[in-house]
Order: structure tokens, then C-alpha cells, then sequence
């Protein structure tokens, strides 16, 4: 064999197992695999690759050619036995000429114990992961006897630094499994508490009701329609359902069916094929297939395309669906909860919404009732918002009695999500920790006002006090005034980014877009 021959050979084996690094995760495979190739390219007939045990002091054969399972079983070594063990001490190359001639050379797995070849040589490299000895790498000789041992040293420590990239990458892979195994059975954890009864506060008949109906509802397959105002909690009733039931160890899957155009809707629901659709450059699962063994949670189901909801229809009657693009067929295994804040019953008799599809939608019906119907869960509310609030700024705000009045009287237009905002906000602005009437925002004085009078037992207008005169000087604009002022506040703290205004102000983003366009509202620069 001349040099270019060999230089060939070496370039080809090297390529072949590189290409192995995508396999890296299936670690007894790809080790198997680089044997294989040595064996195949260069006629290598005994080889072993042995790696360190969690002691770090034991030697054991991970992956072998021309052993036997009873011979690999054989094979275990300590760091500091013979020449496997030499090799994994000191970190280098070990070459025995003649195995009959070395002391070293225990043979121990006995493989060579019965060849008529006459003289052996064997040699052995370390395998490094971060300059750290994890493993030894055995063959014999490669390339004859006139070739030089160094050449055979110099490729297989080239073979055996690749055979370390394949560990070290596939302790990445390992670890970072382990880490969202982790993350994920944390998530999950947080999810239990953060969606459990005990999460959803108040104290309320109608709120006790609401718990009762939960409960009865969880452990069953049926279809669930969850009505209620924007803010009243409906995706936590949704995650709380799902969460007793006895799909809480599958997956939950949301769709906004108001954040998408028709086109981009249909796609997300049922999914789309390579070629479907301009920019359709790749195959896509749906929310339907992706929540399989689960929940669907079908957000603003009221604001769907009409066009659409005849193949949601037959999705939820049929579990049955074709991607976009698709005849194939696909089934899956779900339970739908839908969620709106419209009057389905209304957009029936308008046409505006398939009748057939709100009966298959409303087999359980669950109303959620206004913030300003169960005012007795305001307080175990502000109570709950105020402490986790704390909890998150590192504060101890606490709230004045003349607040709470305003609170218990004002009629909460955006329901929880607005009293949670609400409470956020104060918290972070709050520069003395003691919130105060002065601290509210101007569309809530008019309520202080009126319990201010109230308080005064219809008292003579003389004895308003310089906030009650504010107030009064307040009531002579326009709500709608009022309401641009706090959407035009509330974008500009928010680097005028709608999604996070409107969460602020507990608004959908299209309530808030309409209002934009209603009030004509438009950032500085334009």
C-alpha cells in the first residue's frame, strides 16, 4: 500500500464516521457504527472501545468487532490494569508489538487466545472529552507491517477525538433532556397550582356555584362552552377543567380564533401540507392534531369566520380533519372547550354564526358572572393580586380604606383582569407604599365622587374637600375623553405595543384596536 493509497483510505474512513455525529443520541449504535466502518474500510478484524464506569476507576467494553457477547462480558479492566488500564492513566498512546512478548497484555476477554497469525501487535489511544481521560480505544494493528506504528497511533487518535465529540454531544443531549424533564415536570407543577380550585379566588355564592359545576363537568368527555364578559376568567375555568380531568396528564392547546385572518386560522386549526400555500415550505401539525390525548381550548369561538365553522363542525362531531392542502384523512382524540364573550344565541338569529355548530358547542353550558355581580370576591381578590404583586417587586404596598371604596363601587368594565392590572400598576408606581384614591387612574374618580357623597350622608356641597372639587372639575369631560387619555397612557408606558396596552388595560386586542381606530389615535411619530 503506497502513501496515497492509505492517505485515500484514512480521508474516507474519517468521512464515513463523521457523518455519524447527527446519530449521536443513540450513543451504543453510533460507537457500534464507528467499528464497523474501521472494520470495513481498513479490514480491521479485533477492536474494542472501552469507556470509564461513573467511578471513573473500571473500564468496560461499550462497543467491539471480533469479540464475542461473552468475551465483551470479560472485558473489564482498572484504571490501572495492563495496557488498557496504562492508557487510561497516563493519557497516552500505548503501543505492544507482540502480545505474546508483553506483559501488560492481559487478554482478557480471550480473543486471541486461539489465532495461528503469528505475531500480534496492538495498540491503544485515550479518548479525551474536555482533556479528560473517559475512555480507551483498542485495535490491532491497522496497516501492516510496513507502515509505521506511528501512522496507525496518529489515525486512530484523529478516530478516537471524533469518538470524544460523539460523547461530549451526547452528554449535551443528555443533559439538556434532563433539564426539560426537569423544566417540564416544574411547568406542570406550576400549572396544577396556578389552574386549581384553590387558585380561583372569591368566596361568592355564584363563584361556589361556578366550583360545584366544575367539579361535575371535569371528569367527563363532554363539550363545554364557557360564557362570560372579557376578563372573568374564562381560560382559567377552561385549564381548571381540563386540569380534573382525566386528560390533565395530556397536553392544553389554546387558539385565539380572533388573532387570525380566515386563511392563517384554518392552518393553525387542522394544520397544512409542503405546497399548500405560498409560504407553506415545509409540512405543519395542527392545534387539533398537537392537543390529541387532551384539550382543545377554543378562544373567542364567537369571532370565527362563518366560512370556517362548518369544517370545525365536522372537526368536533367526526374528530376527523384533512390538513390544508390534504385529502388524507386524520383522527384524533379530544375534548373541546370553547369560550366567548358574545351572545352566541344573538349571532345565531343574525347569521353571523352556524346554529348547529352553537348546539354542538353548548352541551355544557358554564356563565361566568360579571365582577360587578359577585362583589363579595372583590376583597379576597385584592387581597390575592396585591400579595403576589408584592411578592414579584420585592414591595409591602398596602391599599387605604378609601380604595376599597372605590373598589367595591366601581363597576369593573374589564371583570378580574382589569382589578389584576389595576393592582399590578399601583404596586410598581406606588412610591411611598401607600396607595391612596389620588393614585387611581381618572376614569375611576367619578366613582369616588359618588362614594365620597355617600359618605358624607348627602351632606351640602360647602363641605367638598379639594379632591371632591378635582373630581367635579372631571365630571364636566366626557367619558370618551377620559378613555382616550388612559388607552393614549397606556400605550405610551407600553412603547405603544398594543398586545401589552390592552393587557394593561384588561382588553382583548381587538377591543383596544377598535378603540384606536374609534378615537383616531396614533402614535408621536406619525
Amino acid at each position: 500500500m503506497n502513501d496515497f493509497n492509505l492517505k485515500n483510505i484514512e480521508l474516507e474512513t474519517l468521512w464515513e464516521i463523521s457523518k455519524l455525529v447527527g446519530s449521536a443520541l443513540n450513543l451504543d449504535t453510533t460507537l457500534e457504527r464507528v467499528l464497523k466502518i474501521l472494520n470495513e474500510k481498513l479490514h480491521m478484524e479485533r477492536a474494542t472501545l472501552l469507556l470509564l464506569d461513573e467511578s471513573g476507576q473500571i473500564l468496560r467494553i461499550k462497543a467491539s468487532v471480533g469479540l464475542s457477547p461473552e468475551q465483551e462480558r470479560r472485558g473489564i479492566y482498572r484504571i490501572s490494569e495492563g495496557v488498557c488500564g496504562k492508557v487510561a492513566s497516563t493519557a497516552t498512546p500505548f503501543v505492544v508489538k507482540d502480545v505474546e512478548s508483553e506483559p501488560l497484555f492481559l487478554n482478557k476477554t480471550g480473543a486471541r487466545t486461539n489465532i495461528k497469525k503469528g505475531r500480534i501487535s496492538f495498540i491503544g489511544v485515550p479518548i479525551l472529552v474536555n482533556n479528560h481521560v473517559v475512555g480507551v480505544l483498542t485495535v490491532d494493528r491497522l496497516f501492516g507491517p510496513n507502515i509505521s506504528f506511528e501512522e496507525d497511533v496518529n489515525f486512530l487518535t484523529v478516530v478516537a477525538t471524533l469518538i470524544g465529540q460523539f460523547l461530549m454531544l451526547h452528554n449535551a443531549i443528555n443533559l439538556r433532556h434532563a433539564h426539560l424533564i426537569e423544566e417540564n415536570r416544574s411547568l406542570k407543577a406550576e400549572l396544577n397550582s396556578r389552574y386549581s380550585f384553590s387558585n380561583i379566588v372569591g368566596n361568592s355564592k355564584a363563584l361556589m356555584d361556578l366550583f360545584r359545576l366544575i367539579k361535575k363537568v371535569a371528569p367527563s368527555n363532554a363539550t363545554v362552552l364557557i360564557m362570560g364578559e372579557s376578563g372573568t376568567g374564562k381560560e382559567l375555568v377552561a385549564r381548571a377543567i381540563h386540569k380534573n380531568s382525566h386528560r390533565a396528564s395530556g397536553p392544553f392547546v389554546k387558539v385565539n380564533c380572533a388573532a387570525l385572518p380566515e386563511t392563517l386560522l384554518e392552518s393553525e386549526l387542522f394544520g397544512h401540507v409542503k405546497g399548500a400555500f405560498t409560504g407553506a415550505v415545509t409540512q405543519r401539525i395542527g392545534r387539533f392534531e398537537a392537543a390529541h390525548g387532551g384539550t382543545l381550548f377554543l378562544d373567542e369561538i364567537g369571532e370565527m369566520p362563518t366560512s370556517l365553522q362548518s369544517k370545525l363542525l365536522r372537526a368536533i362531531q367526526e374528530r376527523e380533519f384533512e390538513r390544508v392542502g390534504s385529502t388524507k384523512t386524520i383522527s384524533v382524540d379530544v375534548r373541546i372547550i370553547a369560550a366567548t364573550n358574545r351572545d352566541l344565541e344573538e349571532a345565531v338569529r343574525k347569521g353571523e354564526f352556524r346554529q348547529d355548530l352553537y348546539y354542538r358547542l353548548n352541551i355544557v353550558p358554564i356563565v361566568i358572572p360579571p365582577l360587578r355581580e359577585r362583589k363579595a370576591d372583590i376583597l379576597p381578590l385584592v387581597d390575592h393580586f396585591l400579595r403576589k404583586s408584592n411578592e414579584r417587586h420585592n414591595r409591602r404596598t398596602r391599599l387605604s380604606k378609601e380604595v376599597m371604596d372605590v373598589f367595591i363601587n366601581y363597576d369593573w368594565p374589564g371583570n378580574v383582569r382589569e382589578l389584576e392590572n389595576l393592582i399590578e400598576r399601583l404596586v410598581i408606581i406606588s412610591e411611598n407604599g401607600h396607595i391612596t384614591p389620588d393614585d387611581l387612574p381618572l376614569y375611576m374618580l367619578p366613582e369616588l365622587m359618588h362614594v365620597k357623597h355617600n359618605g358624607n350622608g348627602g351632606g351640602s356641597d360647602k363641605s367638598i374637600s379639594t379632591v371632591d372639587a378635582g373630581i367635579e372639575h372631571v365630571r364636566l369631560r366626557t367619558l370618551q375623553e377620559i378613555e382616550r387619555e388612559e388607552i393614549i397612557s397606556a400605550l405610551s408606558r407600553n412603547g405603544w405595543i398594543q398586545a401589552k396596552a390592552a393587557k394593561e388595560l384588561g382588553l382583548t386586542q381587538r377591543q383596544i384596536g377598535y378603540r384606536i381606530k374609534k378615537y383616531n389615535i396614533r402614535p408621536p411619530w406619525e
